[in-house]
């Protein structure tokens, strides 16, 4: 991944920023979005201010961000190899309690967000003939949770698991591969957003016993952007949070 060029959604905080640094490190071309600025700023500041990474703040539910994440990425570092769909927002409400506006909320940032910032990379990575896109969606999913109700953000969740198979199948022609990476229970300031005061209190969530951290959802990004063979797949990083349970 030496010399290729990140975008990287949602990238000021928690698990967005993790696979920044991960990346930077690794000599990639960082280009690091968020809707928040001032936090955007900082993150960057925190990772050094490096050379080989840019920042550009803006609201990914716009078809415009997308795209001027892009041409800052064609500006700085002449390619767009990989983009990471990071950015989202999750939070519980019962069914019955949903209103109109809190599934625009949802729709619009997590699924409109992941489909216009692919759209604005893909005519590049067409032209490339090579691309990687990782979405970032959740093992909920497939593994509904009685006492933790989220219909609003899941089914946004479940529209980017969707589309990631469609893309793999519509770009695959191109070397493109689309993949989903789906977390369990990650280390990050989400937890305390939806009123988590102890995330280590979910450990028996998963398998291990334990909750997972923001370099390993890192780690698994970093292979999924290197692989030449892994396309439409969708990659549980949960610890066994899908496949069986504690006693």
């Amino acid at each position: 991944m030496e010399n290729k060029t990140v975008i990287i959604t949602g990238a000021s905080s928690g698990i967005g920023k993790e696979i920044a640094k991960h990346f930077i490190a690794r000599k990639s071309n960082v280009i690091m979005n968020s809707s928040n600025k001032d936090n955007l700023k900082k993150a960057y500041k925190a990772l050094d201010s490096p050379l080989n990474a840019a920042y550009l703040a803006g609201d990914i539910s716009k078809q415009e961000t997308g795209q001027k994440l892009v041409a800052l990425a064609l500006e700085k570092f002449k390619s767009v190899d990989v983009l990471i769909n990071n950015a989202g927002v999750f939070s519980p409400k019962p069914f019955l309690d949903v209103k109109e506006t809190d599934l625009d909320f949802y729709w619009n940032v997590n699924l409109k967000g992941t489909y216009f910032t692919s759209q604005a990379v893909i005519p590049q990575m067409i032209k490339q003939q090579n691309g990687s896109i990782i979405n970032i969606g959740t093992v909920l999913v497939e593994h509904a949770i009685d006492g933790f109700p989220a219909t609003a953000p899941l089914t946004s969740k479940g529209a980017i698991h969707s589309l990631t198979r469609q893309l793999a199948a519509e770009f695959g022609k191109n070397n493109i591969k689309v993949n989903t990476i789906a977390p369990g229970i990650i280390r990050s300031p989400l937890q305390g957003k939806i009123g988590v005061e102890d995330a280590d209190s979910l450990a028996g969530l998963h398998l291990l016993n334990r909750i997972g951290e923001a370099n390993e959802i890192a780690e698994a990004a970093y292979y999924l952007a290197t692989s030449t063979f892994v396309t439409g797949e969708t990659i549980n990083v949960a610890g066994g949070h899908t496949v069986g349970h504690a006693i």
